[in-house]
């Protein structure tokens, strides 16, 4: 049986999710963020040397990255289900935006997380320089970059339902997060018509429902609705 190592507020969320999507039998086990830093705690790495969430252990297989998984559970458990045909447009697309994902769109996420915390991370005298710092780093780099992703992923919803197409595949669920991570930190993504819509339509899925119910707190469950 799959067992998901499932960091709280975290990308193992989705992992959840396509598990419930295909009714796959799985056990969890909790993992709780250092209150301090945020960070997975030490106990993760005893799982996998890096301690990053996701992580799944499936028999004496140890797979970690959310790409990996979501493609080593639908070759070994899917069936031929939430993914396209192989050689057709359709795939094409549904292997761009499972990368995509997090090649692209997460990095500047992270770092718009990264420089948003700056100001109070460091001694209380520092705090208005490194604030000056984070404000112009955003407003000249980082933010600059995700309105050209956040345009990006609304262009690609006007011309499909899904992001691989007429149907609602696993990288739909792979992008889920940088969509829910982007609408919470920005009012402008939040305003973005088919975005949202995309949001809505996903936490609308009964497996969603229940992923969020067995994960626990999720702080972007409520992202999307309007």
């Amino acid at each position: 049986m799959i067992i998901v190592h499932h960091l709280e507020n975290s990308r193992s969320q989705r992992v959840l999710w396509l598990l419930e999507e295909l009714g796959l039998p799985y056990e969890i086990r909790f993992y709780k963020r250092d209150p301090k830093t945020m960070l997975a705690p030490p106990s993760l790495r005893k799982i996998h040397p890096l301690g990053k969430s996701p992580i799944i252990t499936d028999g004496d297989i140890t797979l970690a990255e959310s790409g990996a998984i979501i493609e080593y559970i639908l070759d070994r458990y899917g069936e031929g289900r939430l993914r396209p045909p192989r050689d057709t447009p359709e795939y094409r697309q549904f292997i761009y935006w499972l990368h995509y994902a997090e090649g692209s769109a997460m990095p500047p996420l992270v770092l718009k997380l990264i420089f948003s915390m700056l100001p109070s991370r460091v001694p209380f005298f520092l705090r208005p320089f490194a604030a000056l710092i984070s404000k112009g780093v955003q407003d000249r780099l980082i933010d600059p970059e995700l309105k050209r992703h956040s345009d990006f992923w609304e262009q690609s919803l006007t011309k499909t339902e899904w992001f691989a197409g007429p149907d609602f595949t696993a990288t739909d669920i792979q992008m889920s997060f940088p969509l829910e991570a982007a609408s919470s930190r920005s009012g402008a993504v939040r305003k973005l018509p088919h975005v949202n819509a995309f949001l809505q339509k996903i936490h609308a899925r009964p497996a969603c429902q229940r992923a969020l119910k067995k994960g626990g707190p999720y702080i972007f469950a409520t992202t999307g609705r309007s």
